[in-house]
């Protein structure tokens, strides 16, 4: 299969994101995300991250709600453009059960999750 470009469609820049790294459309958080490409890892020489903080009810396991979620802004570093956000709700960091057996939590590290939005991307094959 050819590797996609993935390119900011305000300035054009090569944002150097690949296909590799692409979570599948059927992963578990990606349900409600319709819009959105979600990646494992990103050449971070091309963007510029910003700290946000939101207290707002989120999905955080299929049967689990959180409420505090600290979420990253992904700016094009060439134009500054908003194109996504990093979240740490990716695959959990560890096999571990989770405090009292109860499965993985907030408290169990997991890894980042960069989330674009596909009208920011321009993606050609």
């Amino acid at each position: 299969m050819a590797s996609s470009i993935y390119r900011c469609t305000e300035c054009q820049t090569d944002l150097n994101l690949s296909t590799a790294h692409l979570f599948p459309p059927d992963f578990y958080f990606e349900a409600g995300n319709k819009g959105t490409l979600s990646f494992s890892w990103v050449d971070s020489s091309k963007f510029r991250f910003e700290e946000e903080d939101k207290i707002r009810p989120f999905f955080e396991t299929v049967n689990y709600w959180g409420i505090q979620r600290k979420r990253t802004k992904i700016k094009c570093s060439s134009c500054g453009r908003l194109v996504g956000y990093v979240y740490d709700d990716g695959p959990p960091l560890t096999t571990s059960t989770g405090q009292f057996n109860m499965g993985p939590s907030q408290v169990i590290p997991r890894a980042p999750r960069y989330r674009f939005k596909t009208k920011a991307l321009q993606i050609t094959s």
